[in-house]
């Protein structure tokens, strides 16, 4: 099988500009769809242990529905991924001030974010791999930030592995932290929960938040905790427990502490579901690793063929610096400077196995 790229109309924006849907096929027969407006990816197609091939992705049919979605499914998320306290961050001794759209807080770049413009996309190809450029430009001031951002991802399909390249440069001194908001359910079933999922964090310590989802500070152990996955671990295992940390957020969206100074992606997640046996494995340069476990889909939002997201119907696996990070010095550095380029890269890899067939 040949990979190939092809593109189709998606709808149109209020203000008139057409949005394209664009398709990739690997030679393993994987299928990625991907939309103009967002960086969305609306679909991820990939074989059960029996070769079925199953959207693994939640999502919508509709460009509009894109438009009106607050809860950034597959949609690329910039300036600064997660939250950042108050709306408000110090810089070089001056003060900025951030639009606030998550209670007292700014969340995934403010509402009108890298998820809510259209990005410029450019298909591209090789011999055994196809991909798709996307590029914007966020003036000065766009929702608060400091500097003009020259943002660029590529979304490259080889075989198996979906491979997201993030850059970009600035030519003034600003916060940068780039991530991708897929929720997935690898049974492709979304009328069927996540909980099942089996889970395993390459991560010794997590970052503990307050009540309104910002980090204390604390690395925490997530030795006898909740938060322990660095064994193969049902999602909703441990969901229900009496701890603070999953209280304040009704399951898990917190932020886990992966290797320093990874130059080359290290495996920070595996995902398994036993019924299917398909496998995600997520590979990634970044410091940390959010993990949302769908805790605000109540059955309001109706995504694709209409069908209603519940709770705990997807999870999300959100390869980041960490969350507040421009107001915390001691996490990793996050401020990207004049001269410097800002390089990320995740690997979503797919699979399966056939260990619980019939569990």
């Amino acid at each position: 099988m040949t990979p190939i790229v092809s593109r189709s109309p998606f709808g149109r924006l209020a203000g008139g500009e057409a949005v394209e849907l664009f398709e990739m096929r690997s030679t393993t027969g994987v299928v990625v769809r991907v939309s103009g407006y967002g960086g969305v990816i609306q679909a991820i197609q990939v074989p059960d242990r029996r070769g079925s091939p199953g959207d693994v992705v939640l999502g919508f049919d509709r460009l509009d529905q894109y438009v009106a979605d607050e809860g950034y499914f597959g949609a690329l998320i910039g300036r600064y991924a997660n939250r950042i306290r108050d709306g408000r961050f110090r810089l070089d001794g001056r003060e900025y001030r951030l639009p606030v759209n998550d209670g007292a807080h700014h969340l995934h770049g403010g509402p009108g974010g890298f998820h809510k413009v259209p990005w410029r996309v450019q298909p591209f190809g090789a011999p055994d791999s196809v991909g798709l450029r996307l590029v914007r430009v966020s003036p000065h001031g766009e929702q608060g930030y400091p500097g003009r951002l020259d943002a660029e991802v590529t979304y490259t399909l080889t075989g198996n592995d979906l491979v997201v390249d993030y850059g970009a440069r600035t030519d003034r001194p600003t916060p940068v932290c780039l991530t991708q908001h897929t929720y997935f359910n690898l049974s492709a079933e979304p009328a069927r929960d996540v909980l099942e999922h089996r889970l395993q964090l390459a991560a010794t310590r997590y970052t503990p938040v307050d009540d309104g989802l910002i980090p204390t500070g604390e690395l925490a152990p997530v030795e006898d905790t909740p938060f322990d996955f660095r064994e193969p671990t049902r999602i909703g295992e441990r969901i229900g427990e009496a701890h603070a940390q999953l209280a304040r957020s009704g399951g898990y969206d917190h932020n886990f502490v992966l290797a320093e100074d990874a130059g080359e992606p290290v495996l920070a997640a595996r995902v398994h579901e036993p019924l299917s046996g398909r496998v995600l494995e997520v590979w990634t340069t970044e410091p940390g690793l959010q993990l949302y476990s769908g805790n605000y889909l109540d059955g309001s939002v109706r995504g694709k063929e209409g069908r209603a997201y519940g709770h705990h119907s997807g999870f999300c696996l959100e390869p980041q610096h960490f969350p507040d990070s421009p107001n915390h010095p001691d996490f990793p550095r996050c401020i990207l400077r004049p001269g410097e380029r800002h390089r990320s890269r995740t690997i979503y890899r797919f699979g399966v196995d056939t260990a619980e067939e019939g569990a």
